[in-house]
């Protein structure tokens, strides 16, 4: 059966999008929903994803299907209007050759990735400068990944912690659920070492698994993970990339990696507490905004120990 296309408008570009009603997530929500999802999170997600290199999380046939894979390479099939970084030796698996990332700074490119079904989209801490240049990390970021038999409950607890410790340090931290089982902390940094992120990062991390080794591990061998939550520092790798606030996930639900505030944090006592759809994502934008919009902001100084 030929590909049903329609042409649409978006920012001042006409795309032509193909096959909307297919099925993309098991609970029946199809590509047209994933398209208008993003069109219409865009004002708030575009300003987490400009200007750093995206890697796609691409579901061609729909979650839980066959042939899901990662891009980050977009040269084959990108339109000449959508911006690209050329970066060399960016990915985490050591590849030397030059890999050009898009760019996805604006509405009509959104929908062209969302079109490619792209549903995820991961970003690394640092933005993209004049020629391709890599600039220094501008952002701090705590992966709280709950081990067999913890939840989002446990993370809850563990952020708790690590806010009062970063706010004592003079960070702003910031919170979201990673969309998937756990949750993630941001702080705006400065910062002009390439290292000192995962350094700070690191080194909390570890002092929280000393003071509560019941309950935290900073170490990512599985064996020491199952009742306790890992505090993955080493997101801060230049290397490595986390999933940009307001992206949907691979799941059976098209659920979303959501800004929440540091009240809902300290509430959850369920892990349902802490799960939002697009939908709901689209009804707390309008009530609350942009919960991430002030990482910008308070970026400061990563204290020296």
């Amino acid at each position: 059966m030929p590909e049903k296309r329609i042409t649409v408008q978006a920012g001042g570009r006409r795309l032509t999008l193909s096959n909307l009603d297919k099925v993309l997530y098991p609970d029946g929500f199809t590509k047209g929903e994933v398209i208008n999802y993003y069109t219409r999170v865009a004002p708030v997600l575009l300003p987490q994803l400009k200007g750093r290199p995206v890697t796609f999380i691409r579901f061609p046939d729909g979650v839980g299907a066959p042939g899901k894979f990662f891009e980050k390479d977009v040269s084959r099939h990108a339109p000449e209007w959508v911006p690209t970084a050329r970066l060399t030796g960016s990915g985490s698996r050591g590849r030397s050759g030059p890999v050009d990332y898009p760019l996805i700074d604006d509405l009509p490119t959104l929908v062209w990735a969302a079109n490619l079904a792209a549903l995820e989209l991961h970003v690394p801490q640092w933005t993209v400068g004049p020629g391709d240049t890599r600039r220094p990390p501008d952002r701090l970021v705590f992966d709280l990944d709950p081990g067999p038999g913890t939840t989002i409950v446990e993370c809850g607890r563990v952020a708790e912690r690590l806010h009062d410790a970063l706010v004592g340090d003079g960070l702003t931290p910031f919170a979201k659920t990673s969309g998937a089982k756990g949750m993630q902390l941001y702080c705006g940094v400065r910062t002009r070492s390439t290292d000192r992120p995962s350094a700070y990062a690191k080194g909390l991390a570890e002092r929280l698994a000393g003071q509560t080794p019941d309950l935290v591990v900073a170490k990512m061998a599985k064996a020491l993970r199952p009742g306790k939550v890992f505090i993955d520092w080493s997101q801060n790798n230049p290397a490595k990339t986390t999933v940009a606030p307001y992206s949907l996930r691979g799941r059976d639900r098209p659920t979303v990696s959501t800004p929440i505030t540091w009240d809902e944090v300290r509430a959850c006592r369920r892990p349902e507490d802490l799960v939002f759809t697009a939908d709901d994502v689209l009804d707390r934008v309008a009530e609350f905004g942009d919960l991430f919009a002030g990482l910008a902001r308070t970026r400061t100084a990563i204290p020296v120990p």
